[in-house]
């Protein structure tokens, strides 16, 4: 699995004449991943990392993404995106956090969250269905993946490095990605993996333990993890996902997880589509 990926990422930044890579670094486990696949394919000094973090990012944000670089010994730079969300009017459009201590904002955020839906947040959220209010939220954290691409593209041209992208198969199955966010890039290495298989990656890889064991979360607004959003575990999401796609017995999983990956993947292939046009 490590192998072919490396040999992958190989293969497409010789075939277009990129000099190197560029990741966004967000101290999660994917972006990890992707970065130490990077060192080991074109060597650490082919290898950029920036880090994007703003004013909703968790306090350990920076510290674990300096630490991924750190740790595989490649360049980055931080960029706070907090100047040009705030011009934009971002921070505007919801409450005025700032003072308020991070627990009770993510109490606020959890709750806002669950009374915004009439029925399942995560899926109207694919849907683009809701509320007035609901839609101003979804708008107000995916225009943060947009901006971060931005940056990232602007730094990539600049240096001729392919955009890495870090979305693994599960995430894209279940559409928790940000569609011209973290989607658009030129280089996907773990869209063929599922979540649990990118943590088994990362123990072979040795990613450091911090990064291994935080719980995976998009970092976008305060309190929302990746399992909280989805409405299940990724260990049960991961296994359901794979029979599923390889048509295989369900004899055994339980009756409302499987409905509830279902749909997840219907809602998701409403995120997927690209473009609507006369034919």
């Amino acid at each position: 699995m490590e192998e072919r990926i490396i040999q992958f990422i190989k293969n497409i930044v010789n075939q277009h004449g990129y000099k190197g890579v560029i990741i966004g670094i967000s101290g999660g486990i994917d972006s990890a991943v992707v970065a130490a696949l990077c060192v080991k394919a074109l060597g650490k000094d082919k290898v950029y990392g920036i880090l994007l973090p703003e004013r909703d990012s968790a306090g350990d944000t920076v510290s674990d993404a300096k630490l991924v670089c750190k740790t595989l010994g490649i360049k980055y730079n931080i960029i706070s995106i907090s100047p040009v969300l705030k011009d934009m009017g971002i921070y505007s459009m919801e409450h005025n956090f700032y003072f308020i201590p991070r627990k009770i904002k993510q109490m606020v955020v959890m709750r806002k969250w669950k009374a915004l839906s009439k029925t399942d947040a995560y899926l109207e959220d694919l849907y683009n269905k809701g509320s007035g209010e609901f839609l101003r939220g979804i708008s107000y954290y995916r225009v943060k993946h947009r901006i971060r691409m931005c940056y990232l593209y602007m730094e990539g041209e600049k240096r001729g490095y392919a955009v890495m992208g870090t979305t693994n198969k599960t995430e894209y199955l279940t559409g928790f990605y940000v569609k011209w966010g973290d989607d658009a890039v030129d280089i996907e290495p773990l869209l063929h993996l599922y979540k649990s298989q990118v943590f088994q990656l990362a123990k072979k890889m040795n990613i450091p333990e911090k990064i291994i064991s935080k719980p995976p979360s998009p970092d976008l607004i305060p309190g929302i993890t990746d399992e909280y959003a989805l409405g299940i575990s990724y260990e049960e999401l991961d296994r359901i996902l794979e029979k599923i796609e390889n048509r295989r017995s369900l004899l055994g999983e339980d009756r409302d997880k499987i409905k509830r990956v279902k749909d997840l993947m219907s809602a998701a292939k409403n995120r997927n589509i690209r473009m609507l046009s006369i034919k």
